[in-house]
């Protein structure tokens, strides 16, 4: 099965986009790797706000992770027209708007990885790093990933 289509069994549409967001783009392509902006936790009519351990649970935080996920599969596709041009996900890093003392981060980011191995299966794994921070407009999650295309 394609991966365009297991996108779409998966529930979601995908559409192609304008990268240009003025003075950065939303993803860049550079040989056979695209770079996305980072992402945070809003895709369609959809968006998670608010800080992990104070306002929102792990599970909130997982599907905002999958919400920012979703945008890099966007700009991935709009950068190279079609996700069955995705040879592999080559590195996530997830950043976590925390409250203090929230640690679980990892768990957070597990949406976003587990959205890539269901896209992508083997293709979708990755390395990756899960960190907690401050995440501009109170967004709950920010993701940037790093894909090999055809």
């Amino acid at each position: 099965m394609s991966f365009e289509a297991k996108v779409k069994e998966l529930g979601y549409d995908i559409q192609v986009v304008d990268l240009n967001m003025g003075r950065i783009m939303g993803a860049v392509r550079t040989g056979n790797l695209v770079y996305t902006s980072g992402q945070v936790s809003r895709f369609g009519d959809r968006q998670i706000i608010g800080k992990l351990g104070r306002d929102l649970t792990v599970e909130e935080g997982y599907e905002a992770a999958k919400l920012a996920g979703l945008s890099c599969l966007q700009a991935v596709k709009s950068a190279v027209g079609s996700l069955d041009n995705v040879v592999r996900v080559v590195k996530v890093l997830g950043m976590v708007n925390v409250g203090p003392d929230f640690n679980n981060t990892p768990a957070v980011i597990h949406g976003a990885s587990d959205l890539f191995l269901a896209v992508f299966g083997e293709a979708g794994r990755h390395a990756r790093s899960a960190v907690g921070m401050q995440i501009p407009s109170d967004f709950a999650v920010e993701v940037e990933v790093i894909f090999e295309v055809k």
